[in-house]
């Protein structure tokens, strides 16, 4: 009776023999998750030439076709040797890099095999061999996914592993390829966006863009320091941001860093062709412009004229200081083709004053300015200087000076030093502490007018407490302070006095005022009864002229009634005299003698008169014929003849 342990070795023995016998006869079995190279140990068609890993023809060495999971016959073990190797797999994201063994060799100024197909990928090594594929690094990569390649044509590089294949020389350099790649990350793609750091006791946030160096195709010219962009027939990047390297070189692009930039994005980048550098994004903050200082382009012409001898500047594009600032904001610019000056543009305050720093830090460098006053000593003057740079002029500032705080340190302290100093020479020091108002707009006005000559605006000299620079004994800063304080003092005691007089000569007028109310209601009928008085005096006043007034027109009148009879009555008696002595006339003609018209008046008379023309008695005053009578005498004139 046979035992089991008869039948166990016998199943065994059979099992053996089976697959001696399936071996013998060239059966061979591939899992599937592995592929099979043949190597072909002899061949009527002879060896492989001087150079050559792959058969492509028959002959004896590694066979280009790979054998997939399943069964395979006709590989006769005196023939054939079959290798088992695994497939190749790209994680999720991840990146794998090819090393071929066989291919055309490359040129001098090649460093990677350039990829020769198009809609294939490396799984066929015979097509990549008979279409001028070259050996070493190759510029194509393995993306995630499975990959049936033939190990004794490529090998693998993973993050995790070496996939060699039956071949084991050169494991050390391919083991040291894959530390280098792990070193830049070469497995991941490059991700571009916003990366954290630590910056004090949190974390920032900065926006990076990534600067491109490209390690394969023709060198830039000597007189470059930075490969030129370039672009597709329609101005498109043909090259896929250098994930493309056939393109970017059949564009004509040059290895070495270049002046395109990568910006935000996921980039699947063959290291071994380009590398990326990240570097934040240039910030132009608000109050502030960027003077471009461009390393590259073409010499362009200068725009700034024949009076400004400081230096060229170009338009934007060309190399040299940009005439036009970049305003506020975030620019991917290329650190290794430019770089941006930053100007204020908003007014900023720079301190001379020893240990004070504002936020800027242009000023980090600057001191009190020491002094020597006209009456002997020697403060130190702490002092601020507010300024203002024109925009359209920081370019102008920048080529002269080269960045803001060289302006400070060559132009800006010498001049403000110099200026104190010929200032504090002619000024006693009690005027630099009592008259600092004067001192500041006098400085304001002449500092300003020197400044833009360099195109900076002054916009004000603000000036400190001066300050000793003995530091032993009794400072005599502080004396000329207690002298100061004391005068204050006395100006405060004046005042003081002055205002307690008021205030004495208010509280009289206030007593006064009391009083006068007190005796408002007597104050009040005395008014009034004043008033009164007033306006009966003023009523009797205008009585007493009115009727002197009315006896003047009376008496007036009286006077030119008079003055008119007056005129009236001698108007008369002329008239009358007029006619009598006309009549007078008319009978003196009438009579022809003037003696006897007097005659016949004297006898009117003397018959209208009631005296007796015969007197009752007749006194003789002498003889009668004598003529010497009265009688005799009228006679005489009347009967005289006329002369």
């Amino acid at each position: 009776m046979t035992s089991l342990g008869e039948i166990g070795i016998g199943f065994a023995a059979a099992v053996v023999g089976l697959r001696l016998a399936t071996w013998l006869a060239g059966v061979r079995y591939i899992p599937h998750h592995m592929v099979g190279v043949v190597e072909k140990l002899w061949s009527g068609r002879g060896s492989l030439t001087e150079g050559r890993i792959i058969a492509l023809n028959g002959e004896a060495g590694f066979q280009a076709e790979l054998l997939r999971g399943g069964l395979h016959w006709g590989l006769v073990p005196w023939q054939y040797r079959v290798h088992k190797a695994p497939l190749v797999t790209i994680g999720q994201g991840k990146l794998g890099y090819v090393y071929a063994r066989d291919g055309v060799p490359l040129s001098p100024s090649q460093t990677l095999g350039k990829v020769v197909h198009r809609g294939e990928d490396l799984q066929d090594a015979r097509a990549f061999l008979e279409r001028g594929g070259q050996r070493g690094r190759q510029r194509a990569i393995l993306r995630e996914g499975v990959y049936a390649l033939n190990p004794a044509l490529f090998v693998v590089i993973t993050e995790h592993e070496v996939l060699i294949g039956p071949l084991q020389e050169d494991r050390e350099q391919l083991e040291g390829w894959r530390e280098t790649l792990l070193d830049v990350h070469g497995f991941d793609p490059v991700v571009i966006g916003q990366e954290r750091h630590a910056e004090g006791d949190g974390h920032a946030v900065r926006d990076m863009v990534g600067v491109v160096t490209v390690h394969d195709g023709p060198p830039i010219e000597s007189s470059e320091i930075i490969a030129p962009e370039v672009q597709g027939p329609d101005g498109q990047r043909g090259h896929d941001c250098f994930q493309d390297p056939e393109a970017f070189l059949a564009l004509k692009g040059h290895r070495g860093k270049q002046l395109q930039t990568l910006t935000d994005g996921t980039f699947f980048l063959n290291r071994w062709f380009a590398t990326v550098e990240l570097h934040p994004k240039t910030v132009i903050p608000i109050g502030y412009v960027g003077v471009v200082v461009a390393y590259h382009g073409v010499l362009g012409e200068d725009v700034t004229g024949p009076t400004f001898r400081y230096g060229e500047q170009v338009d934007p594009g060309h190399r040299g200081v940009w005439k036009r600032a970049l305003p506020p904001g975030k620019y991917a610019l290329n650190p290794y083709a430019m770089t941006v000056e930053h100007v204020p543009t908003v007014n900023f305050v720079l301190r001379w004053i020893t240990g004070m720093t504002e936020e800027h830090q242009y000023d980090k460098d600057l001191e009190s300015i020491e002094l020597i006053t006209a009456d002997g000593y020697e403060p130190t003057l702490p002092l601020s200087l507010v300024l203002h740079i024109d925009y359209e002029k920081a370019p102008r500032v920048v080529q002269r000076f080269g960045d803001v705080k060289r302006l400070i340190s060559q132009t800006l302290d010498p001049i403000l030093s110099a200026y104190f100093r010929d200032v504090a020479q002619t000024t006693n020091m009690l005027d630099l502490l009592t008259k600092r108002e004067q001192i500041q707009a006098r400085a304001t006005d002449e500092l300003g007018r020197r400044f833009k000559d360099y195109d900076i605006n002054c916009i004000a000299v603000l000036i400190g407490r001066p300050e000793s620079r003995l530091n032993n004994g009794e400072d005599p800063i502080d004396r000329l302070f207690d002298q100061l304080r004391q005068r204050r003092l006395a100006d405060e005691q004046t005042e003081t006095y002055g205002r307690q007089e008021v205030a004495a000569r208010k509280l009289r007028e206030l007593a006064e005022a009391q009083a006068v109310a007190e005796k408002q209601t007597q104050l009040t009928h005395t008014a009034i009864d004043v008033q009164v008085a007033a306006n009966r005096g003023e009523a009797e006043l205008a009585e007493a002229r009115r009727l002197a007034e009315r006896d003047v027109v009376r008496a007036e009148g009286e006077s030119k009634a008079r003055e008119l009879v007056g005129k009236g009555e001698a108007a008369r008696i002329a008239q009358t005299g007029q006619a009598e002595a006309l009549v007078a006339r008319q009978k003196v003609e009438a009579f022809g003698d003037p003696r006897l018209l007097a005659l016949q008046a004297v006898a009117g008379s003397l018959s209208g008169s009631g005296q007796a023309l015969v007197p009752e008695r007749v006194v003789q005053l002498g003889q009668l014929d004598g003529g010497h009578g009265l009688v005799g005498q009228l006679l005489g004139a009347l009967t005289r003849p006329a002369a």
